[in-house]
């Protein structure tokens, strides 16, 4: 078996799906049957069979597929290390990012790094940073960036801080916010534990919801449009001057922070590119990038 096989067992065991399965490997539907009857064939064992709708593994399938996440991670293992034999920094960076990072921050930063690393490619996965962290714990991404005071036992740095704020067309005095319509987002866990913890220091009702949109750059266009104020990390509305802009505090009047780090494993410093990116980073300026 290759590496190409290991890696369809390994999402057919997370999809149970064929159909599903042959989208993410972008292979048809007849090609990954035959492949998988060839590999079955080859091993001399059954490890699939439909039930139903959805696909289910034999207990030689179970371990075949429980087999495929330690190989496919001892595989990128010697990737990793023939990268680090040479004495340039080259190779693929496994990145994972929350969204906001990847919309706003990454594109610009990976351009400036590659000006100075040009035989370095990336591989970017985009989620929430609880996702993140899973990813860099299990080293399917070299380094992380998340949103949030998420524990992590590993290395981390902090990259820059940003004032929660409430995003209006106009002035809003902060007793009024419970009698006028809020947009609300989905958003990464700390960012709306901080929300909901500062409204309930400051009222006794809650918020009176007119519309929940998906993302935080849908709900920027609703509060531009007047359609209601919202609660949204700062640097989401600086660049809007059609935008008023009040920092929100807690009962010491200190501004209610969201912070953005940079996570790693130390043992993965081991590997050029990792110590070459963290390095990179140290001096940027993440407010003006």
């Amino acid at each position: 078996m290759d590496e190409r096989d290991w890696l369809i067992i390994h999402i057919l065991y997370e999809k149970k799906n064929i159909t599903k399965t042959g989208q993410a490997l972008f292979i048809s539907q007849p090609a990954l049957t035959a492949r998988l009857r060839q590999i079955e064939t080859n091993l001399g064992t059954k490890l699939v069979y439909r039930a139903g709708k959805g696909i289910h593994f034999t207990p030689q399938g179970e371990y075949l597929a429980k087999c495929s996440t330690e190989m496919l991670g001892r595989m990128r293992e010697i990737k990793d290390h023939l990268m680090n034999m040479h004495e340039d920094v080259q190779g693929t960076l496994r990145i994972a990012a929350s969204h906001y990072i990847t919309k706003y921050k990454l594109p610009r930063l990976l351009k400036l790094f590659k000006t100075s690393y040009p035989r370095i490619e990336f591989k970017v996965t985009t989620t929430w940073s609880k996702e993140v962290l899973n990813l860099v714990n299990n080293q399917d991404a070299h380094l992380g960036f998340i949103r949030g005071d998420y524990p992590w036992p590993a290395e981390r740095h902090l990259l820059f801080e940003e004032p929660m704020c409430i995003a209006s067309t106009d002035p809003i005095a902060i007793s009024d916010l419970p009698r006028l319509p809020m947009i609300s987002y989905r958003s990464e866990e700390f960012a709306q534990l901080l929300i909901d913890n500062w409204w309930r220091e400051n009222f006794t009702i809650p918020p009176l919801i007119s519309m929940e949109v998906d993302r935080v750059d849908t709900c920027k266009d609703m509060v531009l449009n007047g359609h209601g104020f919202a609660i949204m990390p700062s640097l989401i509305v600086n660049d809007t001057d059609a935008i008023h802009k009040t920092v929100i505090t807690n009962k010491n009047n200190d501004p209610i922070l969201r912070r953005t780090w940079l996570i790693y494993q130390k043992e993965l410093l081991d590997i050029n590119a990792v110590t070459a990116f963290v390095k990179f980073l140290e001096p940027i300026d993440f407010y003006t990038l």
